[in-house]
């Protein structure tokens, strides 16, 4: 996107494409269609604050060379979503592309879950404010949202996330037979689970994902992913996201039943929450929303002042690859990522040297804390430190301000940190370690993309 080569912000991201002003969240609609991946994103394009959510969109042929597209959905007054447009999935509806999406009308009510109509390229859409789901009549359910559709035996079905009154989390079942009309199966699976309680605490379940991941063993493993909302959040969210490895089985009535076996983190990091999964044939892939990092006592960030006079606040992840190997998921940047690397910079052992703003730093092997800093007039402050031993192998990303460290065969860690004037980027290696480093750098656009 050219919008970051020429934005005035050296915070604002050179890779991460996202549009030039305006407020980013929950990555949402997540599709291929046509030979083109689609991203469609919490956005409110007026200002730097969390109000009036609309969809903005992105495409893209190869998960590198993006294109912002017109914003797709906006709150309409007198709608079910005159007051925001909020977390969905975009579903085929007799081959006819469908946003299934959280709206709400009233300050403090509850999400209904809301259809709108695109053509086969997703750009052109038509927002009729039909409710396909209405907040169950169950006395038990005290908060609803985020919807989101898959399949199981033949059969679609949904799930939202929700809160309870026994001050549990939740997910919720549907049998969707008619996309205009769910119907309520009930509460599917709750932090009563002991695994759930212990890898999922929260009290809300915000944006549920269900999608079959692959498996190196061959089993049909399924990843349930939640984010973990808690009511003292404000943007920030101590819990981040959790999720579970399990399998799915039918009951006596049809009905999908999920059998947890292991969890964990999908993140380490502190600013990392909403993702989405996109199941595609042969793979994976998940999107996340990195939130700006707000200015506290252990590290600096920006406040709400810097935001607003920036003018843009939030970044979306890069694309990353889930798999499953020996019951644990591990996560690791798309291949597709390879097409940013540049000139190569570095190669080899070195205790400590500079990293360039926008770069790919593989490290491997070594003994001891691997630590990102950033520099200037002697003063050093860490951004990412890490124990390394052995056969370790880390790929971390710096793209101004979001930080993205993969280690192999584990799950990442996603960071923010506003580098100041006159501060650089520094890599400290532990002993024996050793890293290439390359800068980032646009690929080539082809044909209609020049």
């Amino acid at each position: 996107m050219d919008t970051a080569a020429q934005h005035p912000d050296p915070a604002f991201p050179r890779f991460h494409p996202r549009p030039a002003q305006g407020w980013i969240n929950d990555p949402n609609g997540l599709s291929y269609a046509d030979g083109r991946y689609h991203v469609f994103f919490q956005y409110n394009p007026d200002s730097a604050r969390h109000q009036g959510i609309c969809w903005g969109h992105l495409s893209s042929p190869d998960l590198v060379r993006w294109d912002e597209e017109p914003v797709a959905l906006r709150p309409q007054p007198g709608g079910p979503d005159a007051l925001g447009c909020w977390s969905g999935v975009v579903a085929d509806d007799g081959g006819v592309p469908t946003a299934v999406y959280s709206g709400v009308d009233t300050v403090g009510g509850h999400s209904r879950v809301v259809l709108a109509r695109t053509d086969a390229a997703l750009r052109a859409w038509t927002q009729e404010g039909h409710v396909a789901a209405e907040i169950p009549p169950d006395p038990h359910v005290t908060a609803v949202r985020d919807p989101f559709l898959f399949t199981f035996q033949g059969r679609r079905f949904a799930v939202q996330g929700a809160g309870l009154a026994s001050g549990h989390a939740a997910v919720l079942l549907y049998s969707v037979e008619d996309l205009r009309d769910w119907r309520y199966e009930g509460i599917w699976f709750s932090s009563e689970d002991p695994l759930a309680a212990l890898h999922l605490p929260a009290e809300i379940w915000e944006c549920p994902q269900l999608v079959r991941v692959p498996d190196s063993s061959g089993a049909e493993t399924w990843v349930l992913m939640a984010s973990l909302w808690l009511g003292t959040d404000d943007h920030e969210h101590p819990n981040g996201v959790g999720y579970l490895l399990g399998s799915l089985a039918a009951n006596g009535s049809g009905l999908p039943v999920f059998m947890p076996s292991s969890g964990g983190k999908a993140d380490l990091g502190r600013e990392f929450y909403a993702p989405q999964l996109l199941a595609l044939p042969d793979r994976a892939l998940l999107w996340g929303w990195s939130g700006e990092a707000e200015d506290s006592e252990d590290r600096p960030g920006r406040s709400q002042a810097e935001i607003d006079d920036a003018g843009w606040a939030g970044i979306l992840t890069f694309p990353r690859q889930l798999s499953v190997h020996g019951g644990v998921l591990a996560v690791a940047p798309a291949p597709e990522l390879h097409a940013y690397r540049g000139v190569r910079l570095h190669h080899g052992a070195a205790g400590t040297f500079g990293v360039p703003p926008a770069s790919e730093v593989r490290v491997a092997g070594g003994e001891g804390t691997l630590k990102l800093v950033l520099v200037a007039a002697g003063q050093r402050r860490t951004v990412f430190a890490d124990t390394v031993a052995g056969g370790d192998e880390l790929r971390i990303f710096i793209d101004a301000s979001i930080v993205e460290v993969y280690r192999h065969g584990s799950v990442p860690t996603t960071l923010r940190a506003y580098p100041g004037a006159g501060e650089d980027w520094q890599l400290e290696l532990p002993h024996g370690a050793a890293a290439d480093v390359w800068g980032l750098r646009e690929p080539a656009r082809a044909g209609k993309f020049l």
